[in-house]
């Protein structure tokens, strides 16, 4: 049989109204910190861009005169200024801005990986609302921070509600993702998580 943990459920007033049962496994598990280390790898991974690139010798621009006459001076022969044995000349093995970066991380280790996350992260920083509702202006937020006791910390806010987007867009130390967009990384750079009731049971149903 799973074990249980329980949760504090909040209103909007930062008052504590009932509690709420969830699987230990989830929110109270053992921390597996290699998969966690995996899964913070890929995210960093797949966020990197191939920005770098170097200029072949065919891209750099002149070197289009033969420096000298091949033969006669005593000096190497050369053919162009631009050779990459040259200074100033064209790079032979560099990045060409085309690379893929990209790694995978099999669901079984992500879900684990998550699940390390939110036990690392502790029940007793997890604040779950009964209900969430703003009409998009920030000072809501702020002040259901401040109700919380949150509003030095950093905060990682789960919605898929459009206005609780806009009311969370200038507001410091805080981050939003919607319910299916949760990484290791966002768990593992916050101090406190809050999310609805909905999205405890959407979560504990994908890393069952």
């Amino acid at each position: 049989m799973d074990k249980k943990v329980k949760l504090n459920v909040y209103n909007q007033n930062g008052e504590a109204t009932s509690t709420m049962s969830v699987s230990a496994s989830i929110f109270g598990g053992e921390v597996n910190e290699q998969v966690m280390f995996d899964a913070v790898n890929v995210y960093m991974a797949n966020a990197r861009q191939a920005t770098a690139k170097t200029k072949t010798r065919a891209e750099v621009s002149g070197g289009g005169r033969k420096p000298w006459r091949q033969k006669g001076t005593g000096r190497a022969r050369a053919g162009s200024t631009r050779s990459p044995i040259w200074v100033g000349g064209g790079n032979v093995f560099g990045p060409k801005g085309t690379q893929n970066f990209k790694i995978k991380q099999n669901k079984k280790e992500h879900n684990l990986a998550l699940k390390s996350a939110l036990a690392s992260l502790g029940s007793k920083n997890v604040y779950v609302l009964d209900e969430l509702k703003v009409n998009g202006q920030t000072k809501e937020i702020v002040a259901l921070l401040k109700a919380l006791k949150l509003e030095n910390k950093k905060v990682l806010l789960v919605s898929d509600n459009d206005l609780v987007l806009r009311a969370s867009g200038n507001v410091s130390n805080l981050t939003l993702r919607a319910n299916n967009n949760i990484s290791v990384y966002d768990l593992l750079n916050t101090n406190a998580l809050i999310l609805n009731k909905d999205d405890v049971s959407k979560i504990e149903e994908e890393l069952k």
